[in-house]
């Protein structure tokens, strides 16, 4: 699974619905109206001076809806170049495999003095601190390789 976010002017929301329905993909999904925020298409602020709104559109799909979606906004950004169309990708935590914060530690890994599994506080990178000197425990295990990087977002920076 992959969460899409669809970051746009409310100008071209219609044609983003349009094009996600030409392509039969994004059926599900939340809107957000009336966001606020500045990138690099410039300020929305829904004011006086800054009177432009965005929306946004969170949909949950597997891989081949989310290459799906990318040709429609895609569609759309090429007919409306300057609305500020940004299109992400981020991957489901639970397709990282990472554990759980209360999770035994993977089997292999040393528990601390206490018998519990380390934790942000008793993480050590190697070196035996005081406590583990003077109560004779071995260290705490090392800090586990950061998880993969998430998959691509779609060809660029933004679109």
């Amino acid at each position: 699974m992959i969460r899409i976010e669809i970051i746009a002017n409310h100008s071209v929301e219609e044609n983003i619905l349009e094009a996600l329905g030409r392509e039969q993909a994004g059926k599900f999904y939340t809107r957000y109206s009336g966001v606020y925020g500045t990138g690099h298409s410039g300020p929305r602020m829904g004011d006086a001076i800054w009177p432009e709104e965005n929306f946004v559109l969170v949909i949950w799909c597997e891989m081949n809806e989310a290459e799906a979606i990318e040709r429609a906004v895609n569609s759309v950004k090429a007919d409306y170049p300057n609305e500020g169309i940004k299109l992400f990708g981020i991957p489901d935590p639970a397709a990282l495999k990472l554990p759980a914060p209360d999770a035994p530690p993977p089997q292999g890994e040393t528990e601390t003095a206490s018998g519990a599994a380390p934790s942000a506080e008793t993480v050590s990178l190697g070196a035996a601190s005081a406590a583990d000197s003077s109560t004779g425990a071995e260290p705490a295990a090392a800090i586990p390789p950061a998880p993969p990087p998430p998959p691509p977002n779609f060809g660029g920076e933004s679109f």
